[in-house]
């Protein structure tokens, strides 16, 4: 079974997409709230997919793409946040030219059709 690290700091969003996660059963899941907390999970358990909130309070999701661009990261990415669909395009483009695989770039209410149609393309299918 694949990995996904979930990093958001809403608790209604990480229930969401973990219950289509495992009613699926396309991923084991792990959670991270904080960015020190994501990044100690990401270097020991080594995530096949990240979905990654740009906006949590004291971490600037753009330096977490950063900090995973320098890993070496090949694990596929969904960004998902709140902001403006434009962040969301800049924030697309900035991983991808630091070599990270971004799949999806979702705008928060996230429908549960397109947050299916996003975990399989994490699940790489």
């Amino acid at each position: 079974m694949k990995r996904l690290l979930l990093v958001d700091d809403e608790p209604g969003t990480t229930e969401f997409i973990r219950s289509i996660a495992e009613e699926n059963a396309l991923f084991e899941i792990r959670t991270a709230n904080r960015a020190d907390d994501f990044k100690s999970a990401f270097l020991e358990w080594h995530p096949d997919a990240v979905i990654l909130d740009l906006a949590m309070p004291g971490t600037d999701g753009i330096e977490l793409l950063r900090w995973l661009a320098e890993t070496g990261c090949k694990a596929r990415i969904a960004i998902i946040s709140g902001f403006d669909r434009r962040v969301l395009e800049a924030a697309g483009r900035l991983g991808e030219a630091r070599g990270l695989i971004i799949s999806d770039k979702l705008s928060k209410p996230v429908r549960l059709a397109v947050m299916r149609q996003a975990l399989q393309r994490l699940a790489g299918l």
